[in-house]
């Protein structure tokens, strides 16, 4: 068993959002990861009154003790009952009603002696490493899947120039209509306060003989391919086993300093909390 794990701060002066860990139970049968990555809210109120480096290390924790002492569980049910019981934690102080209530993407995966479950719920990223040498990245697209008005939104913001009073109003309402559609039928899911999110998760099961690694990544490490297009998952799989999470985030950060306008390479942040965890089970 080969464990390797790295996480960032997009700012080192900003909490890390993201949430990354591995469980391995005394009885020696199996694991689990968890992968979260908090969704940062816009400036102004969120109807909490906690952090979402607070909720993330909650949430991961309450879900990364159920997958392995609740092997009776599957992953689905384990989502949603460690939603209930984040949710039970601040009901009584926060409106946990609020759209912008502490939310996260999620990445989970399970092994034991015959199979390998796993569990992704928006746009952070599980890699399937097959024996065959084959690499299945495991996503949930919705989030990428806009309809052609908010796609045009987007490229309105992109056309117009960095740092312009214009653009940061048209990202305003790029933002507004992304936000729109989140949680909402026919849009894209995060898990926030809702347990029933969890059935939107994308979920699956593998023979354990058919894999031979699993890395999960957060969209601040993913961005090495999706954002920068630096090279295939295959090839983001490789560069974690062969030289570890740490290298792969450390190229992506020669990336974002290469294109600090964000002209190159258009995204939301410039630089991004970025978690890595490998695993060869």
């Amino acid at each position: 068993m080969r464990i390797e794990l790295a996480t960032e701060p997009g700012d080192p002066q900003r909490p890390n959002e993201d949430y990354a860990s591995v469980a391995l139970p005394a009885s020696g049968e199996g694991g689990a990861l968890v992968l979260l990555d908090g969704v940062t809210p816009p400036e102004g109120d969120d109807g909490c009154v906690h952090s979402v480096p607070w909720f993330t290390a909650r949430l991961g924790g309450a879900m990364l003790e159920l997958s392995v002492s609740r092997r009776d569980m599957t992953l689905t049910e384990v989502l949603a009952a460690a939603l209930a019981r984040t949710a039970d934690t601040h009901r009584a102080t926060c409106d946990l009603s609020h759209p912008r209530t502490p939310q996260a993407t999620v990445v989970a995966a399970r092994w034991s002696h015959e199979a390998v479950e796993h569990l992704v719920l928006s746009d952070s990223v599980l890699l399937l490493e097959k024996a065959d040498g084959s690499v299945h990245p495991v996503r949930d697209t919705r989030l990428d899947a806009q309809p052609p008005a908010v796609r045009a939104r987007r490229a309105a913001v992109r056309a117009l120039p960095p740092g312009s009073a214009e653009r940061a109003a048209a990202a305003r309402e790029y933002v507004r209509a992304v936000e729109a559609r989140r949680n909402a039928e026919g849009g894209f899911f995060t898990a926030a306060a809702d347990p029933s999110v969890a059935v939107r998760a994308v979920t699956g099961t593998t023979p354990r003989a058919e894999v031979r690694g699993l890395t999960a990544l957060s969209d601040g490490a993913g961005r090495w391919v999706e954002v920068f297009h630096a090279g295939s998952w295959a090839a983001c799989a490789a560069l974690v086993a062969g030289a570890g999470p740490q290298a792969l985030i450390d190229r992506v950060r020669a990336l974002e300093a290469a294109d600090p306008e964000c002209t190159a390479h258009p995204r939301g942040k410039v630089r991004d909390d970025a978690a890595v965890i490998r695993v060869a089970p």
